[in-house]
Formats: structure tokens, C-alpha cells, sequence
């Protein structure tokens, strides 16, 4: 077998997949991402980078190329990720010089996550050449294909979407600005959002300790509290939404990320029921992928497979 490499790395987890130009897998590793420095990541990528090689019976030197789709921002000249917001107090995460001496091939490639998404949605998907590839997890993100061409940016930042702006002097978001999209919807904002909307109204959540889960739990239960906060982030969601739209004009917008895999309903509907209020342009088609939480990481070694 000819072998390729798919690396995901999110703030919550790593995974590591090898397979064959068909996009086949024959081993995968996961672990968890380490939250004390840059080099501990490191070390945790290339630890799952092993241990998919072992699964799928290659020694690491065998793979020809490899993708790696992370968490950004992304300093792609370097090949490395600077200060994610996602993980504080992380400095710097050295990966594609790491890799190249681990796997003995310089076909290694670095892209945002979700443009790793996009890569794969157009390889292994029906997304075809204008589609946005867009994460609702831990924090937010997106990665479009225009008229055919990935759209990487200056140092592989293109389409940080969770970074726009759309509450102008509202929350302030982990990179440290304020009014961003990921400091409303993010999963690991939406539990803060909703301890400020708190107005001291029963509620069944236990808001000191509450996470995203259990706010769109609660929601669905039928919590008055949490059904407002849902509502409000499903607000937020379409603004952000309608902003990918008139940036890139996707055709379809593919949703994945754990806060839309697990919620389905309660995140997507509500973009499309007011996704149509908010757009000048053609609406596209929203289409919920990543059932299994693989798309970043298939997207990864889609990247390998064509060199892209």
C-alpha cells in the first residue's frame, strides 16, 4: 500500500489517520491534546502519528505525503501554530518540521482545519467547487473552495470566520477581542454566554458548572432560560452565517464540529429558517457532514492524496 497521512489536531483532541490514494483507512490513532505547552502537543501529534502507523502495519518512514489540518492561527511559512485562543497560554505548536523528520518525506502540508474540511468535502463529499467548509465545535472556523482553489491567505489564515465580527464592543472572545462570532457560539462559550444572559429566572440548569451540553439539553427539555439562550445563539449563528455567504458565495455550506453533530436540529435549523433575512445573494444549500467527527482528519489526508 501506498501510504498517506491525515492529521487533526482540535484544542479537545488529535487524530491521526493512514490510508491509501483512494482515501482508505487502514490505521488510526486518537489522543487527547495536551493543555500545558506547544512542545507537549508536538510530542502528542507525532505519539498518534505512531501509533497509526502501527495500527495500519507501515513504519513512519513509508508514508510519501501527509496533511495536517489544526486549530489555528496558523504562521504556514513556519509551519507551526501561534497562540490558539482555544488553548491558553500555548505559545507556539511546531508541526510540519517535526513531521518531515518523523516520516522522512518533505510532503508535508499545513491547513486550517476546516480548509482541511473543505479539502476533503470536495474530494470524498458532492461539495463541488464553491462550498464552505464550516466547524461549530470548541471554537469556530471555516474553509472555502472558490471557483475550484482552496482559499488559504497570508500564512494559511483565510476564512478565520470565527474571529469576525458581529456584535461590534460585545463578549470578548479568546483571542482577546471583543464582539466575535466564537465568543457567542463556540462550544466552550456557549455555557459563559449563557451565565450572562442569567436574569434570575428558574431555571433546571445548574448555570455554575453548566457546558454546552447541558444548555441545549436543557433547551430541548424544555427550560424556558435555556431555551433563550439556544435561540440567541442561533441568532448569532445566522449573522455569522450570512457573512460566509457574501465572502465566498458557496453553493453549499457543509456543517461539522461537535457542537453541530451533537445538535443538529437546534443549530442548523435556525440558520436556515433566518439564514434568508440576512442574504442579498444566492442562499445556498446547509448541509450537515461529519457524522463521525472525522471530516477535519479525512480532509487532512485528502490534502496528502492530492498535494494539495
Amino acid at each position: 500500500m501506498t501510504a498517506y497521512l491525515g492529521v487533526d489536531i482540535g484544542a479537545t483532541d488529535i487524530r491521526a489517520v493512514v490510508g491509501n490514494r483512494a482515501g482508505e483507512v487502514a490505521g488510526r490513532a486518537q489522543r487527547a491534546t495536551p493543555d500545558a505547552t506547544g512542545v507537549a502537543i508536538t510530542e502528542a501529534v507525532l505519539d498518534a502519528v505512531r501509533a497509526a502507523c502501527t495500527d495500519a502495519g507501515v513504519a513512519p518512514d513509508a508514508v510519501v505525503a501527509a496533511g495536517v489540518g489544526s486549530m489555528g492561527p496558523l504562521d504556514a511559512d513556519e509551519g507551526a501554530v501561534v497562540d490558539p485562543p482555544n488553548v491558553p497560554g500555548v505559545k507556539r505548536i511546531p508541526l510540519v518540521d517535526p513531521l518531515r523528520t518523523l516520516l522522512s518525506t518533505g510532503r508535508v502540508t499545513l491547513h486550517n482545519d476546516a480548509v482541511a474540511g473543505a479539502i476533503g468535502e470536495r474530494l470524498f463529499g458532492d461539495g463541488g467547487d464553491d462550498l464552505v467548509y464550516l466547524t461549530l465545535s470548541t471554537g469556530i472556523g471555516a474553509g472555502a473552495i472558490v471557483d475550484g482553489h482552496v482559499c488559504e491567505g497570508w500564512k494559511g489564515n483565510a476564512a478565520e470566520m470565527g474571529h469576525v465580527t458581529v456584535d461590534p464592543g460585545g463578549r470578548a472572545c479568546g483571542c482577546g477581542c471583543a464582539g466575535h462570532w466564537e465568543a457567542y457560539c463556540a462550544g466552550s462559550a456557549i455555557p459563559d454566554y449563557a451565565r450572562d444572559l442569567y436574569d434570575g429566572e428558574d431555571t433546571s440548569l445548574a448555570l455554575a458548572n453548566a457546558d454546552a451540553e447541558a444548555v441545549f439539553e436543557a433547551a430541548a427539555a424544555g427550560d424556558d432560560f435555556a431555551t433563550r439562550v439556544i435561540e440567541r445563539v442561533g441568532r448569532w449563528n445566522a449573522l455569522g452565517v450570512a457573512t460566509l455567504v457574501h465572502a465566498f458565495a458557496p453553493r453549499t455550506i457543509a456543517v461539522g464540529g461537535g457542537v453541530a453533530r451533537n445538535n443538529p436540529a437546534q443549530v442548523l435549523d435556525p440558520i436556515r429558517e433566518r439564514l434568508p433575512d440576512h442574504v442579498a445573494t444566492g442562499v445556498p444549500e446547509i448541509r450537515a457532514v461529519d457524522a463521525d467527527g472525522d471530516a477535519v482528519v479525512r480532509g487532512a489526508l485528502a490534502s496528502a492524496i492530492t498535494d494539495e
